[in-house]
């Protein structure tokens, strides 16, 4: 069973709880999703902080257009620290993602580490090699540019 690990950083010059604020916030994560992918919360959850054990249903085009139901659980929660959720049904066979928070000098050190599988044997280890990485790798990319416009700041003058 391979399983693929991604680790993405990003530093945003800006308080702790203004940042923990809006990610510990599930209704945001339609602002921070590629327009392309169609995402729409299905889950009735707006205004509503995270808490472990919360469920979140989504209809999502991840892959070639084609719509699909997502359910994720929020698995852990530490106050301004991290999250984790994790895929109870959809398009992965596996996916784990933990979201850091680190409040340091001047902003918050924000850590994504997502662990993630593909179904369908060597069908899915193919299709991961040849669209499913760089999707992600696209998604991520997006995720970042809009946090810099979300919390206006100069990425230019900010390095890891």
């Amino acid at each position: 069973m391979k399983v693929t690990q991604k680790v993405w950083k990003q530093f945003v010059p800006r308080p702790l709880d203004e940042v923990w604020h809006f990610f510990s916030r599930p209704e945001n994560l339609d602002n921070i999703t590629p327009k392309d992918m169609s995402f729409e919360i299905l889950s009735d959850i707006k205004d509503v902080p995270m808490y472990e054990g919360m469920i979140v249903r989504y209809r999502v085009s991840p892959f070639l257009g084609i719509k699909m139901n997502w359910v994720t659980e929020i698995t852990h929660v530490r106050d301004r620290q991290y999250f984790i959720d994790e895929q109870r049904f959809g398009p992965y066979a596996f996916w784990h993602h933990q979201h850091h928070f680190e409040e340091q000098d001047g902003g918050v050190l924000m850590t994504d580490i997502l662990n993630y599988k593909i179904p369908y044997g060597f069908i899915g280890t193919v299709a991961d090699t040849f669209f499913v990485n760089d999707r992600i790798e696209q998604i991520f990319r997006y995720r970042k540019q809009v946090v810099e416009e979300i919390f206006k700041f100069d990425s230019a003058a900010i390095t890891l």
